[in-house]
């Protein structure tokens, strides 16, 4: 199994890509802001051939990137329907900055292919199968993608729900605690202690470690809520 992962320019968000092997189809995850170029380069030097692109949530900074991505290649885009209108309008969950100044003049349009995940639906793509997990809370549409990784041990594409010491933020449009908290009780929390979270943003991490160390999921299981 070939994973790999980097920083966008902006924010720092992680775009992924994951294939069965080098030369094989591959599925990138969450193309952000200015990461063409190493994408391309990355695909490239491990002779992929991307198949569809994976959403964890319809944010600017997981999306930016997407419609080029998918319509160079001609693949499919998908993301939960909650977050669908964040893919339409990114503006929508913006409250902060000029929606201008983060498009930079650019005129967007979503992807010409859009598919819609569902909870619990295994997603079959490039080989690899993808369970999809709606975990609410940072957006309305949020989610996780599950997959079976090298050695047996799950891999958790976590997006902003979960980061290695801490969880999403949920003061934007869309964002709820009590939802949030949900997910962290009845979608982490049950996960293995060796899952790998790749997250958002920061580095791996695993659900052992934060399910002993990360203050909100240690707040989640004790008192069930997050104060």
């Amino acid at each position: 199994m070939l994973v790999k992962g980097f920083p966008a320019d902006a924010f720092g968000t992680n775009c992924y890509v994951v294939a069965t092997g080098p030369g094989e189809q591959c599925v990138v995850v969450d193309p952000g802001i200015g990461v063409i170029d190493r994408l391309d380069a990355l695909i490239e030097e491990h002779r992929l051939h991307p198949a569809a692109v994976l959403l964890t949530h319809g944010h600017l900074d997981h999306t930016f990137s997407v419609t080029p991505v998918c319509g160079a290649r001609g693949v499919t885009a998908y993301i939960h329907p909650d977050d669908r209108e964040l893919l339409k309008d990114p503006t929508k969950a913006i409250n902060s900055v000029d929606p201008r100044q983060l498009l930079g003049g650019l005129e967007w349009s979503e992807p010409d292919d859009v598919a819609e995940l569902v909870d619990g639906a295994v997603v079959s793509l490039a080989g690899l199968e993808f369970t999809v997990d709606h975990a609410p809370g940072h957006t309305r549409g949020s989610v996780l993608f599950r997959v079976p990784g090298p050695e047996s041990a799950e891999l958790c594409l976590s997006g902003d729900v979960l980061f290695a010491g801490s969880v999403g933020r949920v003061d934007l449009p869309g964002g709820s605690m009590d939802a949030m908290v949900a997910s962290l009780r009845d979608k982490i929390l049950p996960l293995a202690d060796e899952t790998v979270v790749l997250p958002g943003h920061g580095p791996a991490t695993t659900i052992g470690r934060e399910r002993v160390t990360n203050p909100y999921l240690l707040q989640v299981a004790e008192a069930g809520t997050v104060s």
